[in-house]
């Protein structure tokens, strides 16, 4: 794939590297000083990762949690920030351990500059960590 232009395609390209499970890959697509953050996390998870080795450390082990298979809704609105893209987007998969269905709703804010990521504010459901079965995004 031609190295990614705009935000929208390099976010979609880091979807394609999920479901491929490269996750180094996925990781390579940050600035060194990039910021995941997690608004609504839930007690005992950590609310914001600094730096790219941060984020390559909390998503080394994603797929050995959750085996995703696709990702059916996936709407991206730009912003009046060319950099700054609000993605609207479906995961679905299956639980490792439990074998269990995932069917994950997010909202992301992503900032991309010279085109890396800089800034990724993932607005999951915390609530679905404390369903039955549901210990997945565990991935530190």
């Amino acid at each position: 794939m031609p190295t990614p232009v705009t935000p929208a395609e390099l976010y979609r390209h880091g979807l394609q590297l999920l479901l491929q499970k490269d996750i180094p890959g996925w990781v390579d697509l940050w600035d060194d000083s990039g910021v995941l953050e997690f608004p609504f996390a839930p007690k005992g998870w950590p609310p914001r990762l600094e730096g790219k080795a941060a984020v390559a450390d909390y998503m080394r082990h994603y797929p050995d949690h959750v085996d995703l298979h696709d990702f059916p809704d996936v709407k991206i609105h730009q912003t009046t920030d060319p950099e700054t893209i609000v993605v609207e987007m479906r995961g679905v998969g299956r639980l490792v351990e439990t074998d269990s269905p995932f069917d994950m709703t997010y909202i992301a804010v992503v900032t991309v500059k010279d085109g890396l990521i800089t800034s990724y504010r993932d607005y999951w459901n915390p609530l679905a960590v404390s369903e039955p079965g549901a210990d997945f995004a565990g991935a530190n």
